[in-house]
């Protein structure tokens, strides 16, 4: 096997962890959240902060390494061919997104449902809960469209025209 393809698959890998990851935890908290259950809602954006820890962070590493050096390997200029460039862009707005809004977000909404005392939730307000989770929903869906975008730019080669820097 040559070494672009070994790198190509180590990159589509990571992409399919990455995005396996952000969807599911999209899926665990909604599915949490729907039941009322603080403790349930808790111990799943703990569960949501540990799985970023472990897959979306190292799969954020591995697809920029594993696809630069494909890249490279392939002969492609990275910033000079469209659908790699736009897909770059893409990603990059995910990773903003999930660095400067969905993790502290997480933190927070983990934060304000942990109970540390029996009974210390009798005053948590649900308003301001719903307030974060939406917030945290719109930002975790942006950071899981704009990877879903480059994606498809990846695979379909969009846009075919090369991206003309000097």
């Amino acid at each position: 096997m040559s070494a672009y393809l070994l790198l190509k698959m180590i990159h589509v890998m990571a992409v399919i962890i990455f995005l396996g990851n952000i969807i599911t935890g999209l899926f665990w908290m909604h599915h949490a959240k729907r039941s009322g259950n603080l403790p349930l809602i808790s111990h799943t954006m703990k569960g949501i902060i540990k799985s970023d820890q472990w897959f979306t962070i190292p799969g954020i590493v591995i697809i920029v390494a594993g696809g630069f050096s494909a890249a490279i390997h392939g002969h492609y200029p990275l910033l000079k061919t469209g659908w790699i460039f736009w897909s770059l862009v893409a990603f990059t707005l995910s990773v903003i997104a999930y660095s400067w809004k969905v993790a502290p977000l997480q933190q927070r909404i983990y934060k304000m449902t942990r109970e540390e005392k029996p009974g210390e939730k009798e005053n948590f307000s649900w308003e301001e809960f719903h307030r974060q989770y939406k917030s945290w929903e719109f930002w975790g869906a942006v950071a899981l469209i704009t990877p879903l975008a480059a994606l498809v730019m990846m695979i379909l080669k969009i846009p075919a025209t090369t991206f003309f820097l000097t």
